[in-house]
């Protein structure tokens, strides 16, 4: 990296390409340091609580209850083996990231006031079916994805507070989440990311601990697994935990030095498997094949002042991811109608608001917190961050000379080219297969099921009977006394 400064803009040479960056001026103030320090962000630190913080949200909460779909020794082993695709297929695109970049910037395209999408590198680097196939997965990925946000708020304030049904809690975080409309990019996350880690990892860890504490239920059982749809609903569940890079173009385009992005998700991906394996595992092993009717896992432990701040902080949690999932949904419409590069924060935040509208009314209308993200990680992240983007870099340099005058080379210990193809391959076919194929088929069953069982627009979904008494929160961190907050409520059929 070399960098030379000519009054008050920055010239950063990047690979071959090369991004004129403006400063804020010379201001020493405490305004100004402020804002660096939590608003203005771009560093390697920057991209990696963003990756990480992104990755485990309210998946954390999920992955027990897949855990009793699959039973442990599947459950840890396909989270190590979905980390390691996800670790790989952010890499495909970070690479196919600078290739476009960098043919770009080439051609003397000015990107300070626009921000690089996914799409857009489809359509540079392999043409405008592409860009088509790839702006409707994703934005469908990341419309649900922010749909699965709200759905998971109210599903947690429910346990802390059920003087409201959980549509209207729905109701009431939307208007909540609306408020991102004001973020104006993944450069102003710095902040949000690092917090909403520090949640999450306190949240993976109360769920440990307190699950150990509780010890094993009475007459626990671990049959899992025990159907192949259960199996496969489990599986796609943890297929759409690691699928979270939907928004690495963004992130590494919010970064000062996109090049160094590389082996970022990877690292991400290790921290996150230091939340989620010991957390599921901990729940799984506590409260058995009962998490079969509990997609929650806050639903079976008891209530206590450590519980109910795991769940108020997994809601800000949620508030920061949702904002991830939908800003890039926001760069998509400011672009359809011609607002992108507008400067003032205002009139962007009042043309993102219709955004969220629709997010707002697919969850009230599918509140299946649990079985719809089996649904998305079979039906689109399998599509979205798995197959497109391996096939992409396949098609991209298929070509001796395309291979030649890549911006990056595949390293020596993947193989080179060949390797790379190799894995490439594997990928597309293992997802597509396993992935779509029998997850679609697993996790679109389920979610059938819980349509005929609740219906659409479900007041109060996996709601305890009115009678079930709610019992006062303690100030210890277990209390072995207390039952479980909710019974067991026909959430997944065992015929």
């Amino acid at each position: 990296m070399e960098s030379e400064k000519v009054g008050e803009e920055e010239t950063v040479i990047v690979g071959d390409y090369v991004e004129i960056m403006k400063t804020e001026g010379k201001s020493k103030g405490m305004k100004s340091k402020f804002s660096k320090l939590f608003w203005h962000g771009g560093s390697v630190y920057d991209a990696w609580f963003s990756c990480a913080s992104n990755q485990v949200a309210q998946v954390l909460l999920t992955l027990p209850y897949s855990f009793s779909q699959l039973g442990m020794l599947s459950g840890i082993l396909l989270q190590l083996f979905y980390g390691l695709l996800g670790s790989w297929t952010a890499y495909i695109i970070s690479i196919l990231y600078v290739e476009y970049r960098t043919r770009k910037e080439r051609e003397k395209v000015d990107f300070r006031n626009h921000v690089i999408q996914w799409f857009e590198v489809l359509d540079g680097l392999l043409g405008k079916h592409w860009r088509n196939v790839g702006l409707a997965f994703n934005c469908t990925f990341l419309l649900f994805g922010s749909v699965i946000q709200l759905i998971a708020c109210a599903s947690n304030i429910y346990y802390i507070n059920d003087n409201l049904d959980k549509r209207t809690w729905t109701y009431i975080f939307g208007a909540c989440c609306a408020t991102t409309v004001f973020i104006p990019s993944f450069h102003n996350y710095r902040i949000w990311s690092f917090l909403g880690l520090l949640m999450t990892t306190y949240t993976a860890w109360y769920l440990t601990i307190a699950s150990l504490l509780h010890g094993q239920v009475e007459g626990v059982q671990h049959a899992g697994p025990t159907k192949l749809v259960l199996y496969f609903t489990g599986a796609t569940n943890i297929l759409y935990t690691f699928g979270g890079h939907a928004v690495t173009v963004e992130i590494m385009h919010a970064m000062w030095k996109p090049q160094r992005f590389k082996a970022i998700y990877l690292i991400a991906t290790l921290y996150v498997m230091t939340l989620t394996l010991p957390s599921a595992a901990a729940v799984y092993w506590a409260f058995g094949d009962m998490l079969l009717d509990h997609s929650n896992a806050f639903s079976l432990l008891p209530r206590t002042t450590f519980r109910d701040m795991a769940v108020i902080l997994m809601l800000i949690h949620q508030f920061i991811t949702f904002g991830f999932a939908c800003t890039p949904l926001y760069f998509v419409w400011e672009k359809a109608i011609g607002m992108h590069e507008c400067k003032s924060l205002c009139k962007r935040a009042a043309v993102r608001l219709p955004v969220v509208i629709p997010i707002w009314f697919l969850a009230i209308i599918f509140p299946f917190f649990g079985p719809i993200n089996s649904t998305v990680g079979s039906l689109l992240v399998s599509f979205t961050v798995y197959i497109i983007p391996a096939l992409a870099h396949i098609f991209t340099f298929r070509s001796a000379t395309a291979r030649e005058n890549a911006v990056d080379q595949p390293p020596k210990y993947f193989g080179r080219w060949l390797g790379t193809f190799t894995i490439n391959v594997f990928i597309v076919v293992w997802v597509l297969i396993v992935g779509f194929g029998f997850g679609g088929w697993a996790s679109m069953v389920n979610f059938i099921d819980q349509i005929d069982t609740f219906g659409l627009f479900t007041k109060c979904y996996q709601c305890p009977p009115p009678s079930v008494a709610v019992s006062p929160p303690s100030h210890g961190l277990n209390t072995t006394a207390a039952a479980p907050l909710h019974q067991p409520f026909n959430h997944t059929r065992r015929h």
